[in-house]
């Protein structure tokens, strides 16, 4: 049996981070209550933004033109890349606004449970990347979770090809565990200054 198109709508909403099925239903019903002030407006700019908003084929940011606002950018350091592991970790830098290098967005980290290995991300656009520029110092900005940790050693290792790049990593204030997006402007800021040296 098909199911309704409330059914639909509360199943397609249940599907986005951090909601269930309860909360996902009294997103369903609001908007439902709200067809022409809220729903309406939401379908539109879902569309627009399917339509308008691609993926960076330099960095992996979100923008409307490839390459991105960040990568086109003239008054950018070219040469320090920060490599993060979502884009939520790359406007959380843009938000503080310390770092005027580039990025790359690696689309995760790894792991063996969720089944993520080096194919899954994107190393090897890293490292064409880097092939191709004059690039002096690669920054792991990558989470401190064992996932987060394992990806910058497996990272660190490939970039040993590349003698002269410095690759460092966030330093102190970043808590074991602890998530970029998640962390304050203060936090994040002292671990970024503080970056050291991997051996």
């Amino acid at each position: 049996m098909e199911k309704s198109p409330i059914d639909k709508l509360i199943n397609d909403i249940s599907k986005l981070p951090g909601l269930g099925r309860r909360s996902a239903e009294r997103i369903a019903l609001f908007l439902l209550k709200n067809k022409n002030k809220l729903l309406l407006p939401l379908v539109e700019t879902l569309n627009q933004s399917y339509e308008k908003i691609i993926e960076c084929s330099n960095c992996g940011n979100l923008d409307m033109q490839n390459p991105c606002n960040i990568c086109r950018n003239v008054n950018r350091d070219t040469t320090t890349i920060c490599i993060v592991e979502d884009v939520s970790d790359l406007w959380t830098f843009e938000k503080v606004g310390f770092y005027r290098g580039l990025y790359h967005v690696l689309g995760g980290s790894l792991s063996a449970i969720q089944g993520i290995g080096t194919d899954e991300l994107k190393i090897q656009n890293l490292l064409n990347r880097i092939d191709n520029k004059n690039i002096k110092e690669i920054i792991l900005a990558l989470s401190t979770t064992i996932e987060g940790q394992t990806t910058s050693f497996v990272i660190a290792d490939k970039l040993e090809q590349f003698g002269h790049i410095n690759v460092t990593k966030l330093a102190q204030g970043v808590p074991m565990g602890g998530e970029v997006h998640y962390l304050d402007e203060n936090t994040l800021n002292t671990a970024f200054q503080s970056r050291k040296k991997i051996t």
